[in-house]
């Protein structure tokens, strides 16, 4: 049985305003949040939604306005407080431990004290460990270590350590951005179960059908302020897009489908030390081939080995008509690019400047001479920044201070600057807004309109069905099917995705 909301709320911030240097996060933000309630918290990338959170988890402290525990005025001063009120977030950009154990990882700072004063109770620590993950119907050995995971398993693993708090405020900042559907599936019945329970659930996503599927009040941030708060009932997708980015948005992203050009990209038998096998593949001029299937089916190592990030073992890969030794500064000088699904880790140089990232993989080609110019570099950045619309007061920010969808812009930005003709974009709209992705998908248009191939990976089915020429289904680590244009649809990539 659900808990009602009560008149007062669990928590409210009221009025809350932050600023930094030349920017206004927040200005006059309220936000109720209630017991057995899920609040979506929406908004483009940098619309105030992420400093909210950071307000409330005590790592910001506000300039302006109140919040209240139970009606009553708090002060939330570090995250160490936050936890002891009962608040747990989940951030986008994990905080987990690479080289510590997932059990570690899940009870860092709370490890259970053995029996011998100064010792950690281990059989405790991977039991309870093994208890919180089977909540969220995630089976894996608590003994791994976070290094060796995925993305999306990452995420989970972060969700255990939130629930493992006994927290009664969850707070979940795109916690589906690298989910399977079956995952999500299940990470719903995990928030229905905690509804029931009584916690209140903040959840910031970009995936309207979430909105609908799950929320129970919606609040809408534009540019640092509280345009609305509202209920599912009141309002639509449409609706929703056009009060979170001010303007009506083409979500279709419908294509102009051509025929195909030369073959860009020619995989064959490829396998590599990291599970795929029989690999077999081809991207041509102008069209954006998908690569999807379940997470874990192998999508994102058969881009690291096309790439050569990842060793092959096996197989031969052909770059415009030519064998390529898979190693990745050939493959980027040979106009080879590869945007990876960890854009904070693996895609930016996080602590140089939005001009240094986007010059960086075109350094060769625009300075041959090995002379740099810092003024040639600047009006490259400034060409990319105006093509992308990215959203930066200078070429010399730090690159670090963009939001989510800034950055990936910039990634885009990196290999545009150094003429590639084939790239491969692994989840390319990962924790990204519905704006910025109409953008990315219209950048995409013109690469493939002006002869460069795509190779998309994408656990958002639709966006394969809508964008993609065609789509390789993987399962297993190995490819289970081709699906042609005719017959690229969401019910035949389950299908073929699906073990038997």
């Amino acid at each position: 049985m659900l808990h009602p909301a009560t008149d007062t709320p669990l928590f409210e911030l009221r009025g809350i305003s932050k600023r930094f240097p030349g920017v206004q996060a927040l200005d006059d933000v309220s936000l109720e949040i209630r017991p057995g309630e899920v609040h979506m918290l929406l908004g483009e990338n940098g619309a105030g939604k992420s400093s909210l959170i950071k307000v409330l988890f005590g790592a910001y402290q506000p300039d302006g306005g109140t919040i209240l525990h139970h009606g009553t005025r708090v002060d939330i001063a570090s995250p160490a407080e936050a936890q002891r009120f009962g608040i747990a977030v989940i951030f986008q950009e994990f905080a987990l431990v690479p080289y510590l154990d997932i059990a570690q990882n899940i009870f860092l700072g709370r490890e259970f004290s053995g029996r011998i004063p100064g010792t950690v109770d281990r059989r405790r620590t991977y039991a309870e460990a093994r208890r919180v993950l089977e909540t969220i119907g995630f089976g894996i050995d608590p003994t791994l270590p976070v290094h060796s995971l995925g993305v999306a398993q990452q995420q989970m693993v972060e969700i255990a350590k939130a629930l493992s708090q006994d927290a009664r405020v969850l707070v979940m900042d795109e916690p589906t951005a690298a989910l399977s559907d079956r995952e999500t599936e299940l990470l719903f019945a995990m928030i229905r179960r905690l509804k029931a329970q009584g916690v209140a659930i903040v959840y910031i996503s970009h995936r309207l059908s979430e909105v609908f599927a799950l929320g129970d009040r919606i609040t809408v941030l534009r540019d640092g302020r509280k345009i609305a708060s509202l209920l599912p009932s009141e309002t639509t997708p449409d609706g929703l897009v056009t009060l979170m980015v001010g303007r009506s948005v083409d979500r279709t992203y419908n294509r102009r489908f051509v025929p195909p050009g030369d073959v860009l990209l020619e995989v064959k038998g490829l396998a590599s030390d990291h599970g795929v096998s029989d690999i077999n593949l081809t991207v041509r001029a102008g069209e954006i081939v998908g690569l999807c299937g379940l997470v874990g089916s192998g999508r994102s190592e058969v881009a690291r080995a096309i790439f050569g990030a990842d060793r092959a073992t096996a197989g031969e890969i052909r770059l415009f008509g030519e064998r390529i030794p898979g190693i990745p500064e050939d493959s980027a000088r040979r106009g080879m690019a590869m945007l990876p699904e960890n854009r904070k880790t693996q895609g930016l140089a996080a602590g140089r400047s939005v001009r240094d990232n986007i010059v960086l993989a075109g350094l060769e080609k625009m300075f041959p001479n090995r002379l740099f110019s810092p003024s040639r570099a600047t009006s490259a950045a400034r060409a990319v920044i105006d093509r992308l619309r990215i959203a930066t007061p200078s070429p010399h920010r730090a690159v670090s201070t963009l939001s989510g969808g800034n950055q990936q812009k910039v990634v885009i930005g990196k290999w545009l600057n150094a003429g590639a003709k084939l790239f491969i974009f692994d989840e390319p709209t990962r924790g990204i807004d519905v704006g910025a992705k109409a953008e990315i998908f219209s950048v995409l248009e013109s690469l493939v309109q002006e002869g460069a191939g795509v190779l998309m990976i994408s656990s958002e089915q639709i966006e394969i069905v809508h964008v993609c020429d065609r789509a390789y289904v993987m399962r297993g680590g190995r490819i289970a099917g081709e699906l042609p244009r005719s017959e690229l649809t969401e019910a035949n990539i389950v299908r073929l995705g699906m073990h038997s």
